[in-house]
């Protein structure tokens, strides 16, 4: 059976990862948070300033001279002839004024229209490019306010996900209440693994209670140690425990040493659960949520109900939205009764197995997202079904707590209790 780390672990991972990069920043210190600050603010003015200029510069631009209308010089020319012919005889007085006069009505016709298609008056083109300075400053430093994050360091990539800087940052989790006697036994034990490099029976003890203690930076180190010494034959759930702890270390953020070890269990199995898992993790908090689908999606849509698997149902929802991708997360269920009769025809081992299957479904999801009163009483009845009635009687006392105050819930809940054959 593949080991499993207490549920405690469960909610750091599950819950961190979904936070990702962004819960970083509550936890610097206010001097380190707004180091820089102040030249920041100052490039980004210049830079806009820069781009507002080279589109203000069109419009503040002294208006060339205004050339004539082509057809101002021809009517000039015919004004000019009109004088020759009165000079040769050929128009009298009379027809040479007429003529004059009505070349003169064309070419003032000609002028008015030029004067109206000409340049906009020098306040109005003043007037437009101080507004496009404006908006393109407000516009930019509003946007930037509510999707940037003004105030934040220098953070190289490489910086952000080392693995000691990341547990170095990540907030102490509340002590856990064990007895005295058991924890001096850890602390010897803690004094005596390190003398003993070879000993693998040693450091998975301190591995194990590492983690049931939630030190999980020192469980991680202790399962690395676990892992070098089996060599290239480590079994693949062994490596599956370090990334966890590794994450579980660094609050739920896939370190780049994290990554690696992700890598390794995918080249060993590409089909890897975990391996996708967190390899999608990784690019889903470094702004790739495409590139995280395309490792999310077939465990998603597989109705995947390990750890792993509903870490992926947790997260793909999100992790869709932020990629642009209509995503509907599909729906798990548990047996129902023409599951049940669909199975007599089996032989009893694989009736047990799938319908062990179906209640494993149902059983991981109410415990990773809840669930309406139908899908608990459905549990607690595929619990009776099975004859596991001290897990039929634990989800019964869970549901309860879940639904105090309904009574139409609670009345649901106590008839599955009985078809079980458990005592309400």
């Amino acid at each position: 059976m593949r080991h499993r780390l207490p549920l405690v672990h469960v909610r750091v991972v599950a819950g961190a990862i979904a936070r990702g990069f962004h819960a970083r920043r509550d936890r610097l210190g206010k001097a380190q948070y707004y180091e820089g600050n102040g030249m920041f603010w100052i490039i980004c003015i210049v830079m806009a300033l820069g781009l507002a200029s080279l589109l203000a510069a069109p419009l503040l631009r002294p208006a060339a001279a205004r050339a004539d209308h082509p057809q101002v010089a021809i009517y000039k020319g015919q004004l000019a002839e009109v004088d020759r012919d009165v000079a040769r005889g050929v128009l009298n007085a009379d027809e040479a004024e007429r003529a004059r006069a009505e070349i003169a009505r064309r070419l003032l016709a000609v002028n008015r229209t030029h004067q109206v298609t000409g340049t906009a008056p020098r306040g109005a083109s003043v007037a437009v490019a101080g507004t496009v300075g404006v908006m393109l400053l407000g516009l930019g430093g509003y946007t930037y306010l509510q999707l940037g994050a003004p105030g934040d360091p220098d953070q190289p990539l490489a910086a952000r996900l080392a693995q000691a800087a990341l547990e170095a940052a990540a907030p102490a989790l509340p002590p856990v209440d064990a007895p005295a006697d058991y924890l001096a036994q850890i602390e010897q034990l803690r004094t005596m693994v390190p003398t003993r490099p070879d000993d693998l029976q040693g450091w998975t003890l301190l591995t194990f209670h590492e983690t049931r203690l939630g030190n999980y930076a020192a469980a991680a180190r202790a399962q690395a140690q676990v892992v070098a010494l089996k060599g290239e034959a480590v079994p693949l759930e062994d490596l599956e425990r370090q990334i966890d702890l590794m994450v579980a270390a660094a609050n739920g953020i896939v370190s780049s040493e994290a990554e690696t070890v992700a890598r390794a269990i995918l080249a060993r199995d590409e089909a890897s659960v975990a391996g996708r898992y967190y390899i999608g993790a990784i690019y889903d908090q470094t702004g790739r949520s495409d590139i995280a689908l395309r490792f999310w999606r077939p465990i998603a849509d597989s109705g995947d109900t390990s750890f792993h698997g509903e870490l992926v149902r947790a997260q793909i929802t999100g992790a869709a939205a932020r990629a642009g991708v209509d995503y509907q997360l599909p729906a798990l269920r548990g047996p129902d009764a023409a599951d049940i009769a669909a199975a007599e025809d089996l032989s009893a081992e694989d009736r047990a197995a799938m319908i062990g299957g179906m209640v494993a479904q149902l059983a991981g999801r109410l415990a990773a997202d809840g669930g309406p009163v139908e899908d608990w009483a459905q549990l607690i009845s595929a619990y009776g079904v099975l004859g596991q009635t001290a897990e039929a009687q634990m989800v019964y006392t869970e549901a309860k707590d879940a639904f105090a105050g309904d009574n139409n819930a609670l009345q649901a809940i106590e008839t599955a209790a009985q078809s079980a054959g458990i005592t309400p």
